[in-house]
């Protein structure tokens, strides 16, 4: 009932200074109440207002400037993305569609599991049916008949594999008598290979039941423990499947859940007027098997009542953990013996003081461990970016010893380049002089080419100091 700021802001700021005669067009009408509450301003809420609001809606990209068509259905694809993000639980581990999905494929199991079963009998007991009577299990019936084979190749060497199989040295040994004297058709190796494959197909569905199973019991610690304490994993899971959610389960009152999963027969007593049944789904559960006939009825009513309480416990509490489920236990076992013995049960308030400081303890000690596994999933997460960091750090440095290298490469590479023309120049020299050197000689030494020059300058020197007298001569012979 109380506006937003965001919202109270733009009315202020849009709305006139004097606003005693202003009427607002308001859709919902405990909006409306909340405007007039808090700023005082008349809001109008009906049909009209409804029409006009769904025009503007409609005709919204063209009153708004810069708004088009695309980026208006953009934007109202966002808003319903994060409201359903809102809506959805974000807590991976108390998500309970995973409990109704697999209670559903554990019940459509157990179904194939039974018609497939039942098809290896009237299968393979055309060959061997003395088998049925002696293993009457399914599961065990398939996986003997996949061991057996032919039964005229089975032998006293093949005892043991069939005691493990069976578990019982005296089966064994009477399926071995059996098959001895046995009036079974013989069959053909192909007709044998087909019913092996299909036990072994059958064997593999059994087993990966129990891997269901024990998902679900694993699942059901997690999402509702108290609910799997109190009445069983696979009865629990079948009543939150029943209900759509552990949410639907924990708003039920007590009296719908005791006979959930019995509205057919509800309907048709209250359609007859006869009597209303007592139990629905519950009644798999161990405590109304042992109760006496004329007790079922009160042990389902009390059962019912503290399933509703373990529910709303593991729906609405923060840290869910298994103390109160216990303590409801024990509740309808004292209510069992007091039925049959007479002995009062403890009151409610004990029990549930109890199971307060229990469940306390417990819950410090979950938040403990999950604050050392934060932190240690913190120290190991500060590791990973210290060594992204180290990494990046040698990538850079080793990308900076490279580009050195190649400026250190590419200034060889030019003073070479440099140097090889002034070599080609001074090849050329003595080309042009007239010179002709032959291919076949290679060219000389530096220090043998400078020793090659020398006499040549010392014979211009010695041309030149003897012009040089003569001049002296000539100038001394004047001046006389």
């Amino acid at each position: 009932g109380v506006l937003h700021e965001d919202l109270r802001l733009l009315l202020d700021t849009a709305l006139p200074p004097k606003r005693k005669k202003v009427v607002l067009g308001v859709g919902d009408a405990k909006m409306g109440a909340a405007v007039l509450e808090e700023l005082g301003v008349q809001c109008q809420t009906g049909g009209v207002v409804a029409e006009l609001l769904r025009g503007i809606r409609l005709h919204f990209s063209a009153l708004v400037r810069g708004l088009t068509a695309q980026s208006a259905a953009k934007a109202q694809l966002g808003l319903g993305h994060s409201y359903s993000r809102a809506k959805v639980k974000f807590n991976v581990h108390r998500v309970d569609n995973m409990i109704i999905q697999s209670i559903s494929l554990l019940d459509q199991l157990d179904k194939d599991i039974n018609t497939f079963s039942m098809r290896v009998r009237s299968w393979y007991g055309y060959h061997f049916p003395e088998l049925i009577k002696i293993v009457p299990e399914n599961s065990m019936y398939c996986r003997v008949a996949k061991f057996i084979g032919n039964r005229r190749e089975l032998s006293e060497e093949s005892l043991e594999g069939l005691e493990e199989i069976v578990m019982d040295s005296a089966k064994a040994q009477a399926i071995l008598e059996a098959s001895r004297s046995s009036m079974g058709m013989d069959i053909s190796p192909l007709d044998l290979i087909n019913i092996e494959s299909f036990s072994r197909r059958v064997i593999s569905l059994s087993d990966y039941r129990k891997g269901l199973q024990e998902y679900l019991r694993s699942k059901m610690s997690q999402v509702a423990p108290s609910l799997s304490a109190l009445i069983g994993e696979v009865v629990g899971a079948r009543l939150i499947s029943h209900a759509g959610s552990l949410t639907n389960l924990a708003k039920y009152p007590a009296s719908t859940v005791q006979i959930l999963g019995a509205e057919k027969a509800l309907f048709r007593a209250l359609k007859t007027r006869g009597n209303t049944p007592k139990y629905g789904l519950i009644f798999h559960s161990t405590f109304i098997g042992r109760a006496a006939a004329k007790n079922k009825g009160r042990i389902s009513r009390y059962l019912a009542n503290k399933c509703t309480i373990a529910s709303r416990i593991d729906c609405f509490s923060e840290v869910p953990t298994s103390v109160f489920g216990d303590k409801l236990r024990e509740q309808v076992e004292e209510r069992l013996a007091f039925y049959e013995t007479g002995e009062p049960p403890r009151k409610n308030l004990e029990v549930m003081k109890e199971a307060v400081v229990e469940a306390s303890e417990v819950v410090a000690e979950v938040k403990r461990r999950q604050e050392k596994k934060e932190k240690k999933r913190k120290k190991r997460e500060k590791r990973r970016l210290e060594a992204l960091a180290a990494a990046a750090e040698e990538q850079t440095e080793n990308s900076v010893m490279e580009t050195e290298e190649n400026d250190v490469g590419a200034k060889k590479k030019k003073k070479k380049k440099k140097q090889q023309p002034e070599e080609s120049e001074a090849e050329a020299e003595p080309e042009e002089n007239g010179v002709e050197e032959e291919e076949e000689e290679e060219p000389l030494p530096k220090k043998k080419r400078k020793v090659t020059v020398e006499p040549e300058q010392q014979e211009e020197e010695e041309e030149e100091e003897k012009k040089k007298k003569k001049k002296k001569k000539k100038k001394a012979v004047a001046q006389d």
